[in-house]
């Protein structure tokens, strides 16, 4: 059976009208209406982690994976309660570089600063049964990069992220979703279990475990479409 790995960016209210990415920001009211949809319907939200042994198949459910790139501060304010009262977990990709920091890799396009997680949200996050997973250092576009920088970007955020947490970091997520074959061989030989990718559908069984495909929820997502994105992809 197909499963959904849906990706979030920031969960809070979304910026004025024409900001660079406005469509990234999920308003906190609509992600709970979304995560409370899923549990009526019988999803059950699981981090990626948790949720693998039902992409390869040596599992059977009716299951939803939840991610979140980028490690926005908004996110444990707005999502993490949502998280905790529906009785689901997550993973939330995260900057090395940047806990504690912002979304400095964004501020040239002109979209707002917004504040990271620091180690003490980090903390709270795993606390509650959730999943920290890297998203290189620097938030990098791996393919613009030398093969010994993008393995600096995908082997050292694994090694900064564990150090940090003293927790296992075994996901991965190509920023912008930009990767090359090589890069995936990196992530294999970095030692993480499952990558992901950004191509727009369901994860089945015979997907390569390190080109995972997501599912982009957006700011102006309605419930038919949201629930489209899940059921159909």
């Amino acid at each position: 059976m197909p499963v959904p790995i849906l990706v979030y960016h920031q969960i809070a209210i979304p910026p004025a009208r024409r900001a660079p990415f406005r469509s990234m920001a999920v308003h906190p009211h609509a992600f709970r209406r979304q995560m409370r949809l899923l549990k009526r319907i019988g999803f059950q939200g699981l981090s990626l982690r948790e949720a693998l042994p039902y992409v390869n198949g040596r599992k059977t459910g009716k299951v939803v994976a939840i991610t979140f790139d980028d490690s926005y501060a908004n996110v444990h304010e707005n999502a993490l309660p949502v998280l905790r009262e529906c009785g689901f977990t997550a993973t939330n990709f995260v900057v090395a570089n940047q806990i504690g920091g912002r979304n400095e890799w964004d501020l040239p396009l002109g979209v707002a600063p917004s504040p990271c997680m620091d180690l003490a949200q980090l903390r709270d996050w795993i606390a509650a049964g959730n999943e920290v997973g890297s998203h290189t250092m620097d938030h990098a576009r791996l393919p613009e990069l030398s093969t010994e920088a993008a393995w600096n970007q995908i082997f050292l955020s694994r090694m900064t992220l564990e150090d940090t947490i003293q927790c296992e970091v075994s996901a991965f997520c190509f920023p912008y979703g930009d990767q090359l074959p090589v890069h995936r061989d990196l992530a294999v030989e970095a030692g993480y279990s499952v990558a992901t990718t950004t191509s727009r559908r369901r994860a089945m069984k015979l997907d390569d475990p390190f080109g995972l495909p997501r599912l982009t929820i957006r700011r102006n997502d309605t419930w038919l479409h949201f629930l489209r994105k899940c059921l159909v992809g």
